[in-house]
């Protein structure tokens, strides 16, 4: 297994977060801690809000976390919720009170969404506050996964529901158990104490800023954590000591003024392509990347050193199909994603790139689904949505410091 590392530092005035894997950045995280002020939230935080508006039309509620905070909100998803005050008979009445969690944060114009099924996500399990089957992560071998699932059922957990995350699989049964008593424990404590809050009330926050990068992190693979910061080196240090004190000893202070860390590690070049509408390939070709308001349109260009013939074709779309997959992580480009490839006449070759693509993204840790190859070699892929894409982020930084 390939091993990571973490970098945060200041990049052009942002504070960083970087993953590296093998040996090449696989995600930026940029932090807007600084920025928040009570103002914003983030995926993760549950809060106890107030429903503010109801469109019967489109069958959605619009809820407010706190005043000047309105979040979107389908009406099935309010059909198992928790609610803390009913306002009227109804199924869902303005003036209702409930416990929510953010699972989309605002992007450009449209407002961050709610969902009322709680979830607590621990290194090795999710539980979420609706009982469903026994889920296990599909990353696993089927085997493996039956074997799981079968372990779930047997385990008996009614009042909730349980995915075993891939880190789960090499764990004891004992110590996964223990864990998922728990994290169920924590839920029930959490809608428990929900029941005597005030509306408005966050009842948790999300790890904050460049720390909600490491939810991605496999820590069995971490060689080392870097910073340049003080403060930063201090928060790391507390977090780790809370929740993994076994990776402290990854932890190290970088100290050389004559050779900062964004040198050391080229990470303004880092930003910068990742950044940059353009991506060249290693055979000459490139990738042109254009988000758009409703989907991101990714084409693959030949460049001038591939001959016409299906062989060169294949070998230049492969090579394509794996820096994309690696340009949507680094991105965090998410919702519909299309990928104009090179024509390809041959069935075999269209089934080995749709194969390869759906190898490559089940790599990612965000939810990633390769949907299908089109006649005209589009491919369409759907990512899920949360974090605002880097781009994104970086605008919203640059308006919070006009």
């Amino acid at each position: 297994m390939t091993k990571q590392r973490i970098l945060v530092t200041n990049v052009y005035d942002r504070l960083c977060f970087f993953l590296e894997d093998d040996g090449k950045i696989t995600e930026i995280l940029v932090s807007d801690e600084d920025d928040k002020n009570g103002a914003s939230v983030q995926v993760g935080d549950i809060y106890i809000g107030r429903i503010k508006r109801r469109i019967p039309n489109i069958h959605a509620v619009f809820i407010e976390l706190f005043p000047g905070m309105e979040c979107y909100c389908t009406e099935e998803e309010t059909a198992c919720a928790c609610f803390t005050k009913k306002n009227g008979k109804q199924k869902v009445c303005v003036g209702d009170e409930l416990v929510v969690q953010v699972n989309k944060e605002a992007f450009k114009s449209k407002k961050p969404s709610v969902t009322t099924n709680i979830s607590l996500t621990g290194r090795y399990a999710v539980i979420s506050m609706r009982p469903h089957e026994p889920g296990v992560s599909s990353k696993l071998p089927k085997k493996e996964r039956e074997t799981l699932k079968n372990w779930l059922k047997d385990l008996a957990i009614s009042s909730c529901g349980v995915i075993l995350r891939t880190e789960a699989a090499k764990l004891p049964k004992e110590e996964l158990s223990k864990e998922i008593r728990t994290q169920e424990n924590r839920l029930i404590g959490l809608l428990d104490r929900a029941k005597t809050r005030t509306c408005f009330s966050r009842l948790m926050e999300s790890d904050p800023g460049i720390l909600a990068g490491f939810s991605h992190v496999r820590w069995e693979s971490l060689a080392e954590i870097v910073t340049d910061i003080p403060k930063v080196w201090d928060r790391i240090r507390a977090y780790l000591l809370e929740k993994e004190p076994d990776i402290l000893s990854c932890l190290r202070f970088y100290e050389d003024g004559q050779f900062p860390l964004t040198k050391l590690y080229s990470l303004e070049q880092v930003m910068d392509r990742a950044l940059s509408q353009k991506v060249w390939l290693k055979s000459g070709g490139s990738l042109i990347i254009q988000p758009t308001e409703a989907l991101t349109v990714i084409d693959v260009n030949t460049g001038r050193s591939v001959s016409g013939n299906q062989e060169q074709y294949l070998k230049l779309n492969l090579e394509a199909a794996k820096e994309a997959a690696r340009q949507i992580r680094l991105r965090n480009l998410s919702g519909i994603i299309l990928i104009d490839f090179i024509n390809l006449s041959g069935q075999e070759d269209r089934e080995l790139l749709l194969h390869t693509m759906r190898e490559l993204t089940a790599a990612d840790p965000v939810k990633t689904e390769v949907i299908d190859l089109t006649k005209l070699d589009l491919m369409e892929i759907t990512r899920k949505k949360g974090r605002p894409p880097l781009y994104e982020a970086i605008r919203k930084k640059e308006r919070s410091n006009e």
